[in-house]
């Protein structure tokens, strides 16, 4: 493999997720118990847990688990989708077989650093940033000022982390002609579709969209079950699928057979499941307004369009980057400071942290939070 950078965010993690006394900044939505999950299926996929063998699986996925994926699209098939160990899995085998030296790809940025560090490891990369100073907005036409002759990829996420932004289903489509019309590939990560705040905004799939497209999806935000290291692409080109399967030999081979089964009856039962996560994060979002509206003079607060992650601005002297780590080390609180989002490809923000909304019962750790800002008053 290329060399690739120190992952940021991954690396303060492993500081601190798994040490701080309260995580304000996870990605994914309140998980569920294996007793909560398995409560959900339907006989046959009981039947199959109960009589599980643990051999090898599939290459492409369990065959049961692709047909309820593809329920999830309106034009893809069963045989259109390809499992993975995750969707950072699915990412990279994506880039690596999509992209070559002498290529370019566009980025979308912010975005989860992998995005844009897998792709310059490989070609030249051209970044589009979402507008801030527009509530996020996607300008099409600057990603179309920015392809090449040689484009091949251009990648994008929504809803977007850490933004929660939902651009327009017209730009969507427009993005997905654009790129059919010049023979790109749309890598489209969609990884927090189903917890749009308003189900009127919720995108259309980009391989629903075009042959061409790649639609990245997980079980591990919008269905809160990242534990299961379950990811898929879906994709109507089967020529491509099949390189991505054989590029998937040289990494995980095959998903953990406990995994697929524990995934397809989340996702055959995931409008129960996402309705419970949308229920949790409206009821958290008033509950953050209250906090923000407290401390209006550090913080410029918005909540997302879609997902459960938010990207405020701070705006005390100190800076977002002393201020995350003050929080942590003496309150317990962890956030995602901006640089945890920097790009190599345009300008970021320097000034915002990702905060997260998708859990149960964020009371205890806003209150922690709360009492360390009026101590430094």
């Amino acid at each position: 493999m290329t060399k690739l950078p120190d992952f940021r965010l991954e690396t303060y993690f492993s500081r601190w997720e798994f040490t701080a006394r309260h995580h304000l900044t996870a990605s994914d939505a309140e998980t569920m118990s294996m007793a909560e999950l398995l409560a959900l299926a339907g006989p046959e996929d009981r039947e199959a847990w109960d009589t599980l063998t643990l051999g090898y699986t599939e290459t492409f996925g369990d065959a049961a688990l692709r047909r309820a994926i593809a329920g999830m699209y309106e034009r893809v098939d069963a045989d259109d989708v390809l499992c993975f160990g995750g969707a950072q899995e699915g990412l990279n085998l994506a880039m690596q077989v999509l992209l070559e030296p002498g290529d370019h790809a566009v980025v979308i940025t912010p975005n989860y650093q992998s995005a844009e560090t897998i792709p310059l490891s490989l070609c030249e990369v051209s970044g589009v940033a979402l507008d801030e100073r527009q509530d996020w907005a996607l300008d099409v036409d600057a990603v179309a000022a920015a392809l090449r002759p040689n484009t091949r990829v251009v990648s994008v996420n929504f809803p977007n982390n850490p933004t929660g932004k939902v651009i327009d289903a017209a730009d969507f489509v427009r993005l997905a002609e654009l790129c059919d019309g010049r023979g790109i590939r749309l890598f489209s990560d969609e990884v927090y579709r189903g917890l749009e705040r308003d189900p009127a905004c919720i995108l259309p799939q980009a391989a629903d969209l075009s042959e061409r497209a790649l639609s990245l999806n997980v079980t591990s935000k919008s269905l809160g079950l990242p534990g299961l290291r379950i990811g898929w692409i879906a994709c109507r080109d089967r020529e491509l699928r099949s390189r991505l399967e054989r590029a998937k030999h040289y990494t995980t081979i095959c998903n953990a057979a406990p995994s697929e089964i524990l995934a397809r009856i989340a996702i055959t039962a995931r409008d129960r499941i996402l309705a419970r996560n949308r229920g949790i994060i409206a009821e958290n979002i008033p509950r953050f307004d209250a906090f923000f509206a407290e401390f209006a003079d550090l913080f410029e607060w918005r909540a997302p369009d879609g997902g459960c992650v938010a990207y405020p601005r701070y705006l005390g002297a100190d800076g977002v980057e002393e201020f995350c780590t003050g929080l942590v080390e003496q309150a317990g609180v962890l956030l995602l400071p901006a640089s945890m989002y920097h790009s190599d490809l345009t300008p970021t923000p320097a000034d915002r942290f990702r905060i997260g909304l998708g859990r149960r019962d964020p009371g205890p750790a806003l209150e922690a939070f709360a009492d360390w800002l009026k101590a430094r008053k």
